[in-house]
C-alpha cells in the first residue's frame, strides 16, 4: 500500500475568506471517496494549532498500489477537483511512502495489550 498525504497553506485576503477556502478544499476532497479504484482510504484535516509554521489542511490517503496512486492522479475526479480549486493554494507539500497493511498504527502505552501476541508495535 501507499500513503500520500499532501499539506497546504491556502490563500485568502483575511480570516473569512481562508476559512471558506479551507471549507471548500476539504468538501471537494471528501467527494473523492468512493469514486477512484484503489483509492483505500482519504482524511482531511485542518490545522488547530495556530502555529506559524504549521500547514493549514493535510490530506492523508493511502491506494492500494503506486499504479492505484498514478492512475489517481489522472483521474476524472481528482482533475475535477484540481479544476474546482484552482490556484486556491499558496504552498503545497507532499509525502508518498510504501506501508504494510497492517502497518500504521501504534500502541498507545495507555491503550491495554488485547493478548495478541503477533502484534509488531510500529514507531
Amino acid at each position: 500500500m501507499i500513503k500520500h498525504i499532501v499539506m497546504w497553506n491556502v490563500r485568502g485576503d483575511d480570516a473569512t475568506s481562508r476559512a471558506q477556502n479551507i471549507a471548500l478544499l476539504k468538501t471537494e476532497f471528501e467527494s473523492l471517496r468512493s469514486r477512484i479504484p484503489g483509492l483505500l482510504h482519504l482524511e482531511v484535516g485542518i490545522d488547530d494549532s495556530r502555529i506559524d509554521y504549521a500547514c493549514d489542511v493535510v490530506l492523508v490517503t493511502e491506494f492500494e498500489s503506486r499504479q492505484a496512486l498514478a492512475d489517481y492522479a489522472q483521474h476524472p475526479e481528482h482533475l475535477r477537483v484540481r479544476r474546482a480549486l484552482g490556484d486556491l493554494r499558496s504552498a503545497r507539500h507532499q509525502v508518498d511512502y510504501e506501508i504494510q497493511p497492517e502497518a500504521g498504527r501504534v500502541r498507545a502505552d495507555h491503550e491495554p495489550h488485547r493478548g495478541d501476541d503477533n502484534h509488531v508495535q510500529t514507531l
